[in-house]
């Protein structure tokens, strides 16, 4: 049986390096101000786990309502691309 073969597209791509861009400039901010880095990092990471937890909640009705896998993906991901995308314009603001 011949495999499947899996396409990578741009959009998921731009978002992962968008992503990485958004976490290195937190470092670097960190880095910057030791003094505030607890505080900061504190923020960061409520941040990630309210974007999970309305991630995982999203996925699990897709998934009960019978959603193909990739609906079900885009809505795990939803949270987390908005918050990247937000972080990333409030970083390039300054």
């Amino acid at each position: 049986m011949a495999r499947k073969r899996i396409g990578y597209s741009y959009p998921a791509y731009a978002w992962f390096a968008e992503a990485g861009w958004v976490f290195m400039m937190h470092s670097v901010r960190i880095l910057a101000d030791p003094a505030r880095a607890s505080a900061r990092l504190a923020a960061l990471g409520a941040e990630k786990r309210k974007a999970f937890a309305e991630g995982a909640i999203k996925a699990s009705a897709a998934a009960l309502r019978g959603a193909e896998l990739q609906i079900i993906a885009k809505k795990a991901m939803a949270p987390a691309r908005r918050r990247v995308r937000a972080n990333a314009a409030r970083i390039r603001k300054g």
